[in-house]
């Protein structure tokens, strides 16, 4: 028998607080709207899996640890078998030095509790349920972010009013995923939903706010769905906002409406089954740094493009050069979540779609789910011919700094993880 539980909890800071993704401090102003963490936790022939969705920017490893730790201890609940993912909201709190912006240790401390006795409700919350997949394709709210110049190079984020640009660099993931749990009567337990674009529509404006994910919990919410979990993908040049109409878009609230009409149409033709094998595979990477040149360093390289302020990018260069220089590479983990054949991969970056793309053709006949923003956090992690292109996402700094071959490494662990699982699952798999 297959039992499901969901839970959520507000997790919204104080007027005040540092809002990070931005580089440099912003203090919050207003709270737009609140922010959520949320669990979903299904077991199942002795197997149990767990999702954990927070809306902040990313989460460290050392969280994660210990959230995976306080659960296992206090409920007895597999650790190693929890993703922990941000939704990469840039309207949230500092749970991370990022740029000038210092973490906020007490409100992580508050975050972490909340998480935990959350993950004790939705245990509580557990029940008898069905399950049921779908997705569709949806064009309209998210574009690549990267233009390419006419001498070779990329600008992130430039206009094609623009006479130097040339075309689009790259492509979107335009896959809304679905899980949906219900009870045998047919009432909606929860949702998850998995879709690719960076959610950055306050923030910078002193704004707290979950941006659009959360105005898609809240529209699914009033159309009756309890919980709506929001799992973002390889989103690392991905926004919401379109190069080709002088950078337009849609507001938050528009993406969540259109999302949620998403999903709804999938519920209506989704079939539910009443078992599913659950399963997790986990591996420790050791992703290398980057190979530092005087160029990189003072900012100087082709292509190079430093947001908001180089001062900023100067400040804080000599403890991260001291850090490459010390450790050499990073730990990282990759993971994937299993039911029947979908798979969902938790990679410890801001992934550049290329990459997610890739993973997901690669893993066929498995439907696999990119999970960006999870259990940790290496920074940006664009595709090889990116670097030789430059942009923002390449530029060596706080938030890039690992080598232009890890985005392979990660995508070769999790192809091999969902590989290795092959016919351990059911006949679906092939």
């Amino acid at each position: 028998m297959l039992r499901a539980g969901f839970a959520e909890v507000d997790i919204t800071p104080p007027i005040g607080t540092q809002i990070i993704g931005w580089l440099k401090v912003v203090i919050s102003k207003e709270i737009h709207d609140p922010l959520f963490a949320r669990a979903a936790i299904f077991e199942s022939d002795g197997r149990r899996i767990a999702f954990i969705q927070l809306d902040t920017l990313s989460v460290r490893w050392k969280q994660v640890t210990e959230i995976r730790e306080r659960i296992s201890s206090t409920y007895n609940f597999p650790g190693e078998n929890i993703l922990v993912a941000a939704t990469h909201n840039h309207a949230g709190p500092a749970i991370m030095n990022c740029g000038e912006a210092r973490r906020d240790d007490a409100y992580i401390h508050m975050m972490v509790d909340k998480i935990v006795s959350m993950f004790g409700e939705a245990l509580s919350n557990l029940q008898e349920a069905e399950v049921g997949f779908g997705s569709c394709f949806e064009f309209s709210v998210s574009y690549n972010r990267r233009i390419i110049m006419r001498d070779g190079t990329v600008k992130t984020q430039a206009k094609f009013s623009d006479p130097n640009a040339l075309c689009l660099e790259g492509p979107i993931d335009p896959e809304v995923a679905v899980l949906a749990a219900r009870k045998p009567d047919g009432e909606l337990l929860g949702v998850i939903v998995n879709f690719t674009c960076h959610p950055t529509h306050h923030g910078a404006d002193g704004m707290i706010s979950a941006g659009f994910p959360g105005a898609l919990a809240a529209e699914m919410k009033s159309r009756g769905c309890p919980v709506t979990m929001f799992l973002n993908g390889a989103s690392g040049n991905i926004v919401y906002f379109d190069a080709r109409r002088n950078n337009e878009g849609m507001s938050m609230e528009e993406m969540g409406r259109v999302l949620a009409d998403d999903v709804n149409k999938i519920l209506v033709e989704m079939k539910f089954r009443g078992s599913v094998w659950l399963g997790c595979r986990s591996r420790i990477v050791s992703p290398p740094f980057r190979k530092l040149t005087e160029d990189e360093i003072k900012g100087t390289v082709e292509g190079a493009q430093r947001f908001v302020d180089p001062a900023v990018y100067d400040r804080q260069m000599t403890a991260l050069v001291e850090r490459i220089q010390q450790r050499g590479h990073e730990k990282a983990q990759v993971q994937a979540l299993f039911l029947d054949e979908y798979a969902y991969v938790g990679i410890p970056a801001e992934y550049f779609v290329e990459h997610g793309l890739r993973i997901k053709q690669e893993t066929y006949p498995h439907h696999t789910l990119i999970v960006g923003h999870a259990n940790g956090m290496l920074g940006y992690i664009p595709h090889k011919d990116a670097f030789n292109r430059g942009g923002y996402e390449t530029t060596f700094g706080g938030v890039s700094r690992m080598a232009p071959e890890v985005g392979d490494i990660l995508a070769d662990c999790a192809i091999e993880l969902i590989h290795e699982a092959r016919g351990t699952t059911n006949s679906k798999v092939g």
